[in-house]
Formats: C-alpha cells, structure tokens, sequence
C-alpha cells in the first residue's frame, strides 16, 4: 500500500494528494514530502525515512518537498531512499514513471503554476485550494525561497475551475493556500489582488465557505477589507505572518510590517467583523532577541488577546543571514516559546468563553468534532460534513461544547 507522510505547511498537504493521484496504478511506494522551516521539521521526516526504511524492507521510498529541493544530496543517501524529487517534478505525472534517481530542477526558473488538480480530499469536509507559490521576498531566517522559489499565481479561471470541482465533491469549505497568499496576482495580467479572486470565487461559486491561510500584514488589498466587512461568506478569521512583536526584531527578520502595522490591521478587522478570530505566527528566541524585547512579543500577544498561536523556537537554517547573528541558547528559545503558548491558550480560554450562550454555524469533520464560521474546534454528534447550529454551553482553551 502507497504511503505518503506529508510534513510542514497546508501547501504540503496539498501536495501530497496531487502525488497520490499520479502513483494510483504504480507500485507500492513511500513518498516522504519535506519541510524546511525547521531543523525539527527535517529531524522528523528523516525519522519517518528511518522507521519506513525498517518497517517496509524493499519497498522504495521517494523523497520530496522543500528540504529535498534544497539539498538533494543530503537525502539520497539515507537508508531506503531510492528517489529524490524537487517541488516541480513531485506535481508532474512523468516523474513518478521515470526511474532517475535525482530529478531536481532550478526552482528560481520554474515554470507558472496550474491549480493542483485535485478532486477531493478524502475524509476531509474542508478542502485546499493552492493560488499562488514561491515568494519574493528574503526574511533572513527563512529558506522558503530556496525551496519554492519566486512568487508565482495560478490564473483566476483555473482557480475558479478548480473551486467547481471541490464543490462538486462535496466540500463546503475551501481554504486558499499559497506560500506568500497576499502577493497573489502580481504576476498576472492586470495584476489582480487576493482580494478580487476571493470576491470572485463567492460571486461565481455556490460556496458555502471560503477561508484564508495565513497572511501578511503588510499588504491586505481594499477589496479584501470591503469582503471581509460585507460577505458573510467569508470566514471570520485572519492569522497573521507576524513572526514577532518587537520593532527592532521584525527589522532584524527583514520583515516589511512593524507592531503597529500589525495592530492596525487587528484593531481594523475587529471593527469591520466583531468576533473575529486572530492568530498568528511567532519566532521565539530568534538571534539577538533580549529578555526586553521578548517582553514586547509577549506583551503584543496578551495586550491584542491574540488566541490562536503557532509558536516555533528559533531553527537555524544554513546559508541564512540570521544563522550568522549572534544566538539566543536553545533552553532559553523554548522557555520562550512555552510562555507564549501559555498566554495564547489564556487568551484562547477568554475568546471561546466570549460564545456561551452563542449560536453558531458548525461544519462537522467526524470524530465528534467540527469548525465554527471562526475555525474554533466544536465538540459535536453530527455527520461529517453537515452544517449544524449548536448553542454554545461549554468552553475551555480547547474548543466549544
């Protein structure tokens, strides 16, 4: 039986159902699809490789996503791997019936992206839906570029198309995904922004729900403001690249927002739709970053109520300007990175209690669970993918009841 252990981001996820369907008819095989973000992360799939290696005795195992682009070689050599593949060869069908045992192009001069042909994700009542690749920007803690390569955007009609068939399959919920999800378009003629392909979809489609993946603060179009303020449609929730709450480490990442930025933009969204949910991602222990300027990321977190964090300790990744600068110790990075998931799951205990008492549109995922408009977990008894009102009577850090 094929096996595909997809790591890191929704994009991956993705991906990793495209791969599926080209090795339908092949012979059994393990496909390990990387992430680079973190040594973690690479710890992890070569973790996978080694207990695949063991458990599976000649069956082959391909290696593919971001960490295998980026280093080929350092992959090909691990027990049992018989193939490496970049993140262009791993979507093309050829390349799973070739026998070449290193297929990785330039991912700088990749071709346009297509939307990733896929028709349904099975046992999921929420669906992807990749728009863009790549990003054009250079954070100095980040390889994403390396593996991705440049911001590229899929064509609004095959966007559409796509949207069609998820539908079709049954899907309410779609989530759009990219690398970069706000610089989408600005490399497509007229150069639409993300605010009119998402008008587009909910104009077009019969599409219950549309979400977005995490974006930047830095570059929210008007039209994606007037749609979050006037389409019900679009899902009450925004997660935010933050990546920190102290001025002179965004400067220090080379991000193109500031806190304040970033408060605009939470402060504005809240306004426009009461309720809202906000999250974010954070870098604690990045290079430099001071018990002080810790502070002002944690401040950030409990002063906005900020309750949904995904928070990385801080991963040196070669060939980066920020593996150069001076480092924060490891214990220190995780020390840090525990108070801040602690003052989101304080803020998560607040928010969901904010419900008691509410009615909310539920969409149901099995397992006695489902998703409220606002992404919050809701414990639930209904068929998966049902759109269910419940009254709210229980809430922890965890999720509704």
């Amino acid at each position: 039986m094929t096996e595909i252990l997809s790591f890191g981001c929704r994009l991956n996820a993705l991906e990793g159902e495209t791969i599926r369907a080209h090795l339908a008819n092949l012979p059994e095989t393990v496909v390990v699809n990387t992430c680079a973000v973190t040594a973690e992360a690479e710890r992890q799939a070569r973790q996978a490789i080694r207990r695949a290696a063991r458990a599976r005795p000649g069956v082959p195992i391909v290696v593919t996503g971001c960490a295998a682009q980026i280093a080929p070689a350092r992959w090909s050599v691990l027990p049992g791997v018989t193939r490496v593949l970049g993140n262009t060869e791993k979507l093309t069908p050829e390349a799973w019936r070739a026998e070449i045992p290193v297929q990785v192009g330039d991912i700088m001069t990749a071709p346009r992206i297509q939307a990733t042909p896929v028709s349904e994700f099975a046992g999921r009542t929420r669906a992807f839906l990749q728009i863009q690749q790549g990003c054009d920007h250079r954070c100095t803690f980040c390889t994403i570029p390396l593996g991705r390569g440049n911001s590229r955007s899929v064509a609004p009609d095959a966007i559409l198309a796509q949207a069609r068939t998820l539908i079709t399959s049954g899907h309410r919920e779609i989530i759009l995904t990219g690398v970069d999800l706000t610089s989408y378009g600005a490399d497509l003629p007229g150069t639409p922004r993300l605010g009119a392909i998402a008008a587009r979809l909910l104009a077009e489609t019969p599409l219950p729900r549309l979400r977005l993946s995490s974006i930047d603060p830095a570059e929210l179009d008007d039209d994606l403001w007037t749609l979050l303020a006037t389409e019900p449609r679009l899902m009450p929730s925004l997660h935010l690249s933050l990546q920190s709450g102290s001025d002179l480490i965004l400067k220090r990442m080379k991000r193109r927002h500031t806190a304040a930025r970033a408060a605009e933009v939470i402060d504005r969204a809240r306004a426009l739709r009461p309720g809202i949910a906000i999250g974010a991602d954070l870098i604690a222990g990045f290079p430099t970053e001071t018990d002080t300027l810790f502070q002002e990321t944690l401040d950030f977190v409990t002063t906005h109520a900020i309750p949904y964090l995904h928070v990385f300790p801080y991963s040196e990744r070669p060939n980066t300007p920020a593996a150069r600068m001076p480092a924060v110790p490891v214990a220190v990075r995780r020390d840090r990175a525990h108070a801040l998931r602690e003052a989101a799951a304080r803020n998560a205990a607040a928010y969901h209690a904010s419900f008691i008492g509410q009615t909310l549109a539920v969409l149901a995922e099995g397992d006695a669970t489902g998703r409220s408009e606002h992404g919050t977990r809701v414990r639930l008894a209904a068929a998966p993918g049902t759109m269910v009102e419940v009254r709210v009577t229980q809430a922890d850090a965890e999720g509704l009841a």
